[in-house]
């Protein structure tokens, strides 16, 4: 099947008589791996989507241009040249196809050795079946990794009660740490507003880091700096403060970690739901896998409560809306209109003097107007006292709440923290439930789905190969080389300390293209050449032996295309060193496993299922074809 000696005409026309069959089946066989990722919905389901659309759309359009285009060029460009004219070229050149020539010799070899030894292999295959199983259970699980974006937010929140005085002071002490730090270009506080929510006693910074050329990834990361900063600022006692890196996508929650609803399903009460937290909270602290669990909120507050007696009121003929009138003017403000002055229109708003409204006693002296319109002093008829209460009331999908947030401990995994998390809670008193929200949520779903995105993939392989072949052996040959890419992708990513991610999985499932491209370049010529009436050995051995070359050259150019996402740093790297390390380790063990067990499964799968006669007639009217001279030249 050599095309040297050939007209570049003559030479192209038979190679691609010779790939095309390949060509489809490799394009048929990658669109139908990514299409399944189109149909996922949520956030998880926004990501696939993209990938799938890209991937998809890349594939065809280079389909399209092996099969018109590129023919094209190799009869304009190429040259004829005589047999052996490449092994007897000088220099790099020469050396390197004669050093790949004797490779394929050997692994020709090598192969024939391995169809002699079918029930070793076998026992190898599941070996790494079983290495694969063990990968998977070991590999910790994440949504999505902690990107350094370039900046941090600093939560701070006082005590009860406390002043802006006090917070403002405490900021000052966040701002002078942050802005000695040699990663902080600058930093912007806002006094009033938390994570926690709004009051005098809540303060945010947000933290802007210099570029990722001015500073060290490692020691001058933002994780790193949020590990620094928050060991540091523990060390004031005025306030409870909370460096954190901004979640990877910035609409679902504020803050990197885990974010936990504890629900009251049974109507214990607010009391027994704070007790419930509190519980909680103790639990986490002594655990090893979580790090950081705090309360999101504000928490109860001494309130001065107003004691209403309404028989008297109405005796005084003073309403509950004149009251209310009384005290939001007083103490809050109202407007009243507007009024010229020096040309211009100036607003009239009313309130009682600060000095008239800072003690109980001071609210008493207030006047309500009862029904003739005359002032009534709400001591008349009111009585005051100090209660501790809740500042903000939180309801989540209906049930009283306490908003809890975390992160994993240094050496685990936010999927470690969820189910630690979950088993603490099954340690609460009945009544008591919880519910994920933000990225924990989608982490979750994307965990649950995972399984049903790898089934629908394999699926749509296999009936897209039945379809084309019109066959179910060709198929399931191809489907068993599909494990040694994935165990691959398992085994560089834990050893690179990453995680069983968003990313991950997408890198999962473009090894399970790739490593079926692999098995149909091999598969394609060897079920033609034995429809020509040579043995399943035979025909296997010469496929193997006639695609080995495009296969290393083709996965050496996809594993170097990868290295460089592998190895990134800055922006957004950590999602191409998760999608990188996984399609670049799956790469390495399909090529270097799969030229050796896709001719076996070949050989093993046609030995059980035996084609049909027309399946047999088909291929080998195919192959005749493609054998056939074209109109004009000889046939070599």
């Amino acid at each position: 099947m050599s095309t040297e000696g050939l007209s570049p005409r003559a030479a192209t026309r038979k190679a691609m008589g010779q790939i095309s069959g390949a060509i489809v089946g490799v394009t048929v066989v990658l669109v139908s791996v990514f299409v399944p990722l189109a149909f996922f919905s949520g956030a998880v389901g926004n990501i696939y989507r993209q990938f799938s659309a890209v991937m998809v759309a890349s594939i065809l359009f280079s389909a399209f241009m092996a099969l018109s285009f590129t023919p094209a060029l190799c009869a304009t460009f190429l040259k004829p040249v005589e047999a052996g004219h490449h092994m007897e070229k000088g220099g790099f050149f020469g050396w390197f196809n004669r050093t790949f020539a004797r490779t394929a010799r050997g692994y020709e070899g090598r192969v024939a050795w391995v169809l002699r030894r079918g029930g070793r292999m076998l026992i190898i295959y599941a070996a790494i079946g079983g290495a694969l199983a063990l990968l998977m259970a070991r590999l910790p699980t994440s949504f999505l990794p902690n990107e350094d974006q370039g900046t941090l937010i600093v939560n701070v929140q006082l005590p009860p009660g406390a002043t802006t005085e006090r917070t403002s002071a405490v900021m000052s002490q966040v701002e002078d740490f942050m802005l000695k730090q040699p990663e902080v270009s600058s930093m912007v506080s806002v006094m009033g507003f938390s994570f926690s929510g709004s009051g005098q006693n809540a303060a945010l910074g947000f933290v802007t880091l210099k570029d990722w050329d001015e500073r060290d990834l490692h020691t001058g990361s933002a994780q790193a700096l949020v590990g620094r900063a928050f060991g540091a600022l523990s060390q004031i006692r005025d306030a409870f403060i909370f460096p954190v890196s901004p979640p990877p996508i910035p609409e679902l929650g504020s803050a990197s970690g885990f974010a936990f609803r504890l629900q009251d399903r049974g109507g214990n009460g607010h009391e027994a739901l704070l007790a419930a937290r509190n519980q909680l909270l103790f639990m986490a602290s002594q655990s090893k896998v979580l790090a950081g669990v705090r309360p999101e909120g504000l928490e109860d507050a001494p309130q001065l409560k107003l004691n209403i007696d309404r028989e008297k009121a109405a005796a005084l003929g003073v309403g509950f809306s004149a009251i209310n009138t009384a005290l939001s003017t007083s103490l809050g403000s109202s407007y009243v209109n507007d009024f010229p002055n020096a040309g211009r229109m100036q607003r009239v708003v009313v309130q009682a003097d600060a000095p008239a409204r800072m003690q109980p006693e001071d609210l008493l002296r207030i006047n309500a107007l009862n029904s003739s319109g005359k002032p009534v002093p709400l001591s008349a008829f009111t009585t005051t006292e100090w209660v501790t209460g809740p500042m903000q009331t939180v309801r989540y999908n209906g049930y009283p709440a306490m908003r809890i947030a975390g992160a994993a401990a240094p050496g685990y995994s936010t999927g470690d923290a969820l189910a630690e998390m979950e088993r603490l809670a099954g340690q609460l008193p009945p009544g008591f439930a919880f519910e994920w929200t933000g990225t924990s949520r989608e982490e979750k779903l994307s965990g649950s789905t995972a399984t049903i995105l790898f089934a629908f993939s394999l699926l749509a392989v296999f009936l897209c190969l039945a379809a084309l072949y019109e066959s179910w052996s060709i198929p399931l040959s191809v489907i068993l080389v599909v494990p040694l890419g994935v165990v691959g992708v398992a085994l560089a990513t834990l050893l690179r300390g990453f995680e069983n991610d968003v990313y991950f999985k997408v890198g999962l499932i473009t090894i399970i293209g790739l490593s079926a491209k692999n098995a149909v370049l091999i598969i394609e010529f060897a079920k033609d050449l034995h429809a020509q009436g040579k043995s399943l050995v035979e025909s296997a051995l010469e496929a193997a032996h006639l695609r080995f070359r495009p296969i290393i050259m083709t996965s050496m150019a996809f594993i170097l295309g990868v290295l460089p996402l592998a190895i990134s740093s800055g922006a957004g790297s950590a999602s191409q060193n998760s999608i990188g390390t996984g399609v670049m380790g799956g790469m390495l063990t399909a090529t270097v496993l799969s030229v050796f067990f896709t001719p076996l499964f070949f050989v093993l799968v046609r030995k059980m299922f035996k084609g049909s006669e027309r399946q047999r007639r088909m291929y080998a009217h195919e192959a005749a074809e493609g054998e056939a001279p074209a109109a004009g030249e000889e046939k070599k």
